[in-house]
């Protein structure tokens, strides 16, 4: 079997873990190609453009001709609760980087004046199999602490109710993040 390689996203290096990219036979409606993998979410946008393939965010196409974007421009940042970063990484990031979705407004943690990584969506066990650094940068992001806080934790799950977003600074390694409720 033929191995694909996906584009190179440097803010968000494995779209496929995080499953922001996931195998797909459908056609892409930018190139009009079936490539093996598409992106899992909706763009934000003024129309529905669902199944664009990772190739087509990467270049920037889907943005070019269908004004859609991965992430809120706005976002990018926390809407001011982390580092302003370059427009240009804003728009590396919001058009032509897989976004992920979360369960209200997604937001992008910065650091180091750039945006970071994302590492992925995670709850309570993939928080501890990372670290201590990952379950406080969480921790105090949320703003609890004590039997709060260990509620908290304690209902953290990657795909259901209240999730972390968890994200690493390209520069210094930082982990930083927040978590999320439907």
């Amino acid at each position: 079997m033929k191995t694909v390689e996906l584009p190179i996203f440097k803010y968000h290096p494995d779209p496929i873990a995080t499953g922001s990219v996931v195998p797909s036979l459908n056609v892409c409606p930018v190139c009009e190609k079936s490539r093996g993998f598409a992106y899992d979410g909706e763009p934000y946008g003024t129309i529905e453009l669902r199944h664009v393939c990772p190739w087509c965010i990467a270049d920037g196409s889907a943005h070019e001709k269908f004004g859609v974007e991965f992430s809120d421009p706005e976002g990018i940042g926390g809407y001011g609760q982390w580092e302003k970063v370059p427009k240009e990484v804003v728009n590396e990031v919001a058009f032509r980087t897989p976004g992920f979705a979360g369960w209200q407004q997604e937001r992008w943690f910065t650091h180091c004046g750039d945006a970071a990584e994302f590492v992925g969506p995670m709850g309570k066990a993939e928080l501890e199999k990372i670290g201590s650094e990952a379950i406080e940068a969480i921790r105090l992001e949320s703003g609890k602490s004590g039997a709060d806080w260990d509620f908290l934790f304690s209902k953290l799950d990657r795909k259901y109710n209240l999730t972390a977003y968890l994200f690493r600074c390209r520069h210094c390694g930082k982990l930083g993040g927040y978590s999320d409720c439907d």
